[in-house]
């Protein structure tokens, strides 16, 4: 099965170079009906669709390995390189926060509180955690790049210095924005569907 991809988040594009990228098919939104049942229509309902509600949950399930979103890195119209983005899901974006916070013994209370989060690391991580596994090991984690970029400045670690290096600041929030938007933190659908 072929990997559907949305139009990706270019960084640093021109309208003129927006012309020349090949369109891509949105997808048609289902029609939503809605109508009043009584209780006993609406458990008919249910029992009735019950399988249609398995399938969809398993589907929902499987959200992070099936959609992508191509990232492009555009600088005075030149492309720089691109890589492609998952959603992540709770865990992940708490990995990532925990991973790069700093935390205190409180005497008081006998446990670890928060002090501080390292925002530009924990930013990169979650850049490096979407990326998908194919596209962190030919940009991130490759070690060409590694030691072409620490022949000149001689900071490279891991893919996240790679992350820091390479991508400006402002580059790195549409990033996070994208990535964000794919695992569902902007849906314009969330509020009605949780209304209903």
């Amino acid at each position: 099965m072929s990997k559907e991809f949305k139009k990706g988040v270019t960084v640093g594009e021109t309208e003129s170079q927006e012309s020349m990228l090949p369109m891509l098919p949105e997808s048609t939104p289902q029609e939503v009906v809605e109508y009043d049942a009584d209780e006993e229509e609406t458990k008919a309902l249910l029992r009735a669709n019950e399988e249609d509600f398995i399938q969809g949950l398993i589907d929902a399930a499987e959200f992070g390995r099936e959609e992508t979103q191509r990232i492009e890195i555009i600088r005075e119209g030149r492309l720089f390189f691109a890589f492609r983005i998952r959603p992540l899901n709770s865990e992940e974006y708490d990995k990532c926060r925990k991973k790069h916070t700093k935390y205190v013994r409180n005497r008081q209370l006998g446990m670890k509180l928060p002090e501080d989060t390292d925002k530009v690391r924990y930013q990169s991580a979650l850049i490096y955690e979407a990326t998908v596994p194919e596209d962190r090991e030919i940009l991130w984690d490759n070690r060409k790049v590694w030691n072409a970029i620490n022949a000149k400045k001689d900071r490279i670690m891991n893919g996240l210095d790679v992350i820091e290096c390479a991508l400006k600041a402002g580059e790195k929030d549409k990033i996070l924005e994208a990535i964000d938007k794919l695992s569902g933190y902007e849906s314009d659908n969330l509020e009605e569907v949780v209304k209903n």
